[in-house]
Parts: structure tokens; sequence; C-alpha cells
């Protein structure tokens, strides 16, 4: 099994617990809309570092409905579209806009990266993976906690609401259904409503 695929899943207290303690600590804005961005999207931690201001917002500063992961930033070598319909994930990604414009000034650059350290540049994969750990220990998730639980708590969560593995591929970024596969574990409350609907 991926790495991904050992990563703990959050339950939904566990996440809020997650989301409260990140709310009171420095770079609140920015971290919930990382958090967000990992959980709410299924993002890989490099692709969320990789992101660019043009990649969610239009030049009215509106948030897209969609984006592309580029090649250059997917694992899998191939594109992949990511859709923000989801209104808690729309909503913290605005704030920390909203936050930086008022800090920055109201004329940010699209080609800026999206998430900023408090050096004022950019996270790399590896400085954004030690920050989110930073916040699990804050919020005593176990070790088992890592940069892939938010890939995998998205994963599993689309399975238990029902979406098949080719469209979870397809959300992932999966090169083949049978690494989606990975996250379809037995769940007893789902197997009883799939039976329940047969006919």
């Amino acid at each position: 099994m991926s790495k991904e695929g050992k990563a703990k899943v959050l339950s939904d207290t566990e996440f809020e617990r997650l989301l409260k303690i990140t709310t009171i600590e420095a770079h609140a804005t920015r971290n919930t809309a990382i958090l967000m961005c990992l959980f709410g999207l299924g993002l890989r931690v490099h692709e969320c570092s990789s992101l660019r201001l043009s990649d969610v917002m239009d030049a009215d500063g509106e948030i897209h409905h969609q984006f592309q992961i580029k090649i250059a930033n997917s694992k899998t070598n191939r594109n992949r579209e990511v859709f923000l319909s989801n209104q808690r994930v729309r909503r913290a990604i605005k704030s920390y806009i909203n936050h930086r414009r008022a800090t920055e000034g109201p004329d940010l650059h699209p080609d800026a990266f999206l998430f900023r350290s408090q050096k004022g540049s950019g996270f790399t994969g590896n400085t954004m993976q030690q920050l989110v750990k930073r916040l699990f220990v804050k919020s005593g998730l176990p070790d088992s906690t890592s940069s892939y639980s938010g890939r995998r708590t998205f994963a599993t969560r689309l399975i238990n609401s029902g979406v098949g593995l080719k469209n979870l591929s397809s959300l992932m970024g999966h090169a083949t259904v049978n690494q989606s596969a990975e996250y379809a574990d037995t769940n007893p409350m789902i197997l009883e409503r799939i039976v329940k609907s047969v006919v």
C-alpha cells in the first residue's frame, strides 16, 4: 500500500478540532486555507505549495469554479481538473486572499504564489509539509496523521458518499483505478445501503 493509503483518515470531530486549533494560531487565515485545499480538494502538498493566485481567481478577484493542476506539478505527469465547488473551501481561500490584499495592497500579482511563508516567499513542498505536521501535533492527532491524510480523508469521504472508483480516480489524479481502490475499505454501512437500493 502507498504512503497515501497508510495515512490516518480524520473523523469529522478530529478535522473540526484541527481547524479550531488552527484559528488561534499565527497565520490562521493562511493555514486554514491550506488545510481546506488538502482536505477539501484532495491536493498533494507539493501541488498546494505550487498554486499561483491566477490558478484560483480571475482578473476581477473572483474565485474560479475549477482549475487545472498542470503536468509540471502533477505526480502522475498528466493534467487534472480540480473543482472549487465546496463553499467552505471557497470561503477559506477568499478570506486568505482578502487578508493578503489588506496587508500587501489590493493589486496582487496573478503569478505570485497563492500561499506565502512568513518570510514572504512561496513554500516548498517540504516546508509546507513541516507546517502541516506542526498543526497536526498541536491538535493532538496521532503520529499516523501525515501530509497524505488530507488526500486520504478526502477520498474516503467521497467513497462513503457513494462516488465510484472511476470518478474518484479522476478527482484524485491517479494514473489507474487500482490506485484509487486502496482507499476503498469495506464499510458495512455502505454495503447495506447498496444492497438496499439494488431492486
